[in-house]
């Protein structure tokens, strides 16, 4: 996302918490136990490392946009939108729709593999979904905030229904090609997904 070299209008008194982390006032409050909500850094696992660094640019360069329900971007997302996006700009195609349909056609990572990055998490009833950047957090499309890195807190980890993985490669036979439309044609009937949370 651009940003703007425009003067933000609001206050912009700074105070300094306990552990010498900085906050702009107008900032929403953040638990003393949450840590910065950015990424110190990202591991890019080395065997797909190509595809995984497009993602990891795509969703970074998508930090800040607003949330839009139904919003696919550029500037503005929901949280199913986030996810398509940045995978599609990472050279992955699937079907757009909402977390429940990406829960139902995609499968679920080995448990040593669900906090591994470009993993999908999923929250709150299949209601909100995001993108794991590693054991410490995941990026996805708040409601409140937009497109952010959050922490695994105690918050968002009581609140997991599950992980899936986006496959990289196509292995769909003519044999299993009805199977999969007919499951894609199941999904697009779901409920429209409500984000519940933050």
């Amino acid at each position: 996302a651009a940003q703007s070299s425009e003067a933000d209008p609001r206050q912009t008194n700074t105070t300094v918490d306990a552990n010498g982390s900085k906050r702009l006032e107008t900032e929403v409050a953040v638990p003393a136990a949450i840590e910065d909500a950015r990424p110190r850094s990202v591991r890019i696992p080395g065997a797909v490392g190509g595809i995984n660094q497009l993602l990891l640019t795509a969703m970074q360069s998508h930090l800040g946009a607003a949330y839009h329900f139904t919003g696919t971007g550029p500037n503005s997302f929901d949280c199913s939108g986030f996810v398509w996006r940045s995978f599609q700009e990472a050279g992955i195609n699937f079907t757009r729709g909402p977390a429940r349909s990406y829960w139902a056609t995609m499968v679920a990572p080995p448990k040593e593999e669900q906090f591994k990055f470009g993993t999908l998490v999923f929250f709150s009833g299949l209601t909100h979904i995001g993108i794991v950047a590693d054991e410490r957090g995941f990026y996805h499309s708040s409601r409140h905030h937009g497109v952010v890195y959050s922490p695994f807190n105690d918050y968002w980890l009581s609140r997991v229904d599950g992980f899936r993985r986006v496959p990289l490669e196509s292995t769909e036979t003519p044999a299993t090609s009805a199977k999969t439309k007919a499951a894609k044609a199941a999904t697009t009937v779901l409920a429209v997904e409500e984000d519940n949370e933050p």
